[in-house]
């Protein structure tokens, strides 16, 4: 199996832990301040990768520590804005549709920020996505609600993540100010998946520090907040972004992002077992829409791959 097909396949178990990692978020917040919990949360998540990436870590030079600092860091504004979406947000299904614009924002920051060549259907899905995030807002008159503005808001600096991720996982050549051609070298992908979390634990402790009371929660703890805790921790963060980043490993270029269309969908399904969620016709219209942006946006890595997967069946 090629290094792609690995990437995609692991990109599809991200989504599936994704999702489920909606479910314990939600859990969790109903029981806590929400940035606390993301504090907690990415706190023990890259602890718990440190203790098996400590000799990785040792090894990488300040140039490597730096940039994955910087890739928490915007990792880190980007989860803060998430979990305040799903604090105010009145539905978590459509909550993971504005969040999944992320992914028709990643070829464009690719393209505006790094000069990444991309298709003509990057700028047809735009017009589709917010005729998508209208429908949405037309439940209230076009007067968007406070969960809705967060997540839109989150996903544009996902786009940035996940860009930024990408080329910090493989190894790339860049021009400094001098006009000279620098290596600059892959980051493994455990330990800057350690680094990234341990940031973003970092910054929403401040964040939370700054703007949440603490007393309620550590006085008189629920006996299931620990549990929704270590499972969003090792499952939903652990592993879920270290495996990420590893598929992003597998590929030098941002299209693998087109797998994640796929976290929406299951989230909705999740939400709709777990909470009982149901969507008003607008809002199914807005997250149809949504979705058809996704794919109108990597129709040609989709019909690539659907070419390909006709012609291997035919030689059978």
């Amino acid at each position: 199996m090629s290094d792609s097909h690995k990437s995609d396949l692991l990109l599809v178990a991200v989504t599936l832990l994704a999702a489920v990692s909606w479910i314990f978020s939600k859990e969790a917040i109903l029981l806590m301040p929400p940035l606390l919990f993301m504090a907690l949360r990415f706190l023990v998540a890259g602890g718990f990768l440190s203790f098996f990436a400590w000799r990785a870590l040792a090894h990488l030079s300040a140039d490597q520590l730096k940039r994955a600092i910087g890739v928490g860091l915007v990792f880190g504004i980007a989860m803060s804005f998430w979990v305040m979406g799903l604090f105010h947000g009145t539905s978590m299904g459509e909550g993971a549709f504005l969040t999944s614009l992320g992914v028709v924002i990643v070829p464009i920051i690719a393209r505006l920020v790094f000069k990444e060549v991309q298709p003509a259907s990057t700028w047809l899905a735009i017009p589709v996505a917010i005729a998508g995030l209208a429908l949405l807002s037309l439940q209230n008159g076009f007067k968007p609600e406070p969960g809705q503005i967060f997540f839109v808001v989150a996903a544009t600096i996902f786009a940035l993540y996940f860009t930024l991720n990408t080329r910090a996982a493989n190894q790339r050549s860049t021009i400094n100010r001098k006009g000279e051609s620098v290596e600059k070298h892959r980051i493994p992908a455990l330990p800057l998946t350690a680094i990234a979390l341990l940031t973003v634990g970092a910054l929403t402790l401040l964040e939370s520090l700054l703007m949440e009371p603490w007393q309620p929660t550590f006085s008189d703890p629920p006996p299931l907040l620990i549990w929704w805790v270590l499972a969003s921790a090792i499952v939903g963060t652990a592993g879920r972004f270290l495996v990420q980043t590893y598929a992003q490993s597998l590929s030098t270029h941002s299209h693998g992002a087109v797998i994640l269309v796929l976290e929406p969908v299951w989230v909705s399904l999740f939400a709709a077992g777990w909470f009982g969620e149901t969507m008003a016709p607008m809002q199914l219209a807005g997250c149809g829409l949504i979705f058809a942006a996704l794919i109108v946006n990597r129709w040609s890595a989709l019909s690539k791959a659907l070419r390909a997967s006709l012609r291997k069946g035919k030689t059978y």
